[in-house]
């Protein structure tokens, strides 16, 4: 989006760009298909400065901002949306939650690691029962001294199995109180704690998905962030963040199916001319490129306002919301273009395709979004 390019921003463009077709584009198809976390990958990711975008130097970290953060996500993504949605979870969403929330020794002891990529970050929020409906959690944890033992599990895990730390929210109060709940970081190899199903997914099947189990698993009170009974409030802040995430995911999903497929139109020939001279042809392209513009206006504004503080649950839900909603219909009018070809794998749309539906129901579906932004126009 020319508007919003700088200088600064394409250089970053091109460096993720020519790291990913090297490092990530040979090997897309054979992760997908054998559903491979390629954790070496991740590491070499982290030696580039990718994991730890928001973090400061000081712990490590690049310390660049959300504008770097969606060019980075979106030329991933471009490539492979797995990696793109492990890059944003890690982010965002573990080395997020400490980075917003973690004390000088638990930023020193574990931003450090995960800005440079030597560890992998997990988050765990979500139940098998409570999705979006959180506040009904079951996994709990009670004070024992000072330790906490923690019982139950989460699910739908990004790097449930894989991840050398997690960030858990876990009950501590009453059921259905905002207040009772708590944000703990468990190392992987903490007794009692283990990653457990691996989820066998339509799309993003080489980003790992699985998940937590706790059976009388302690922790010390050195590992809670924040403040007992924050962990909801905690968690809502992180997902406005998270949401941009995956709005820039999207979007990067829907550049990678509209430029596609712009090549294979003018490539094609039926009739003795190339199919993007269809009016058919044409106006879906047409309606890409105007979709994908306006979804990318959005994530850059809700990024623009994360980055100056501001309160962003509304306008993060809007780029959520429209981004992820495009992207699917960007990746169906790809396969639709490309015809019987792009409902083969040797061509890229047909992973797109596969790929694109979790982004309108990861970190918040489309009707939850919906609720967020309706109830903020409300409260205005």
């Amino acid at each position: 989006m020319p508007i919003q390019d700088t200088e600064h921003l394409e250089m970053i463009r091109k460096s993720v760009r020519e790291f990913a077709e090297q490092h990530i584009r040979p090997f897309v198809m054979e992760w997908d298909e054998s559903q491979h976390f390629p954790k070496d990958l991740m590491h070499a990711l982290g030696a580039q400065g990718y994991l730890g975008v928001f973090v400061p130097e000081e712990y490590g970290g690049s310390g660049l901002g959300y504008q770097e953060y969606i060019c980075i996500i979106e030329e991933v993504a471009k490539v492979c949306s797995s990696i793109g949605l492990s890059l944003a979870a890690h982010n965002s969403l573990c080395t997020g939650h400490i980075n917003y929330f973690g004390n000088e020794a638990q930023k020193q002891k574990y931003l450090t690691k995960l800005a440079t990529g030597q560890w992998i970050g997990a988050w765990g929020l979500t139940e098998a029962n409570t999705g979006s409906d959180a506040m009904r959690m079951q996994c709990i944890a009670k004070k024992d001294g000072d330790h906490w033992v923690l019982n139950g599990t989460k699910n739908w895990i990004t790097h449930g199995i894989s991840g050398d730390v997690a960030v858990v929210i876990a009950r501590t109060g009453e059921l259905l109180d905002s207040n009772g709940m708590t944000a703990f970081i468990i190392e992987n190899g903490t007794p009692g704690f283990r990653g457990g199903k691996k989820e066998n997914k339509l799309g993003m099947r080489a980003s790992e998905t699985a998940e937590l189990i706790f059976e009388d698993c302690r922790v010390h009170e050195s590992q809670v962030l924040g403040k007992v009974g924050e962990g909801f409030k905690q968690a809502m802040k992180v997902l406005d963040g998270g949401r941009i995430s995956i709005a820039a995911l999207s979007l990067g999903i829907a550049k990678g199916s509209y430029e596609a497929s712009v090549q294979y139109s003018k490539e094609r020939q039926q009739f003795g001319q190339s199919i993007s001279n269809f009016q058919g042809i044409a106006f879906k392209l047409a309606d890409m490129a105007i979709k994908i513009e306006a979804a990318e206006l959005l994530t850059r504004q809700a990024g623009k306002m994360k980055d100056e503080g501001r309160l962003t649950n509304k306008y993060s839900a809007m780029a959520k919301y429209y981004a992820s909603e495009i992207c699917v219909q960007a990746a169906t009018d790809a396969i639709q273009i490309f015809g019987g070809y792009g409902y083969t794998k040797d061509f890229p749309v047909e992973k797109f395709f596969r790929d694109s539906k979790l982004c309108t129901i990861g970190e918040g579906t489309s009707e939850i979004q919906k609720l967020v932004i309706s109830r903020a126009i409300c409260n205005e």
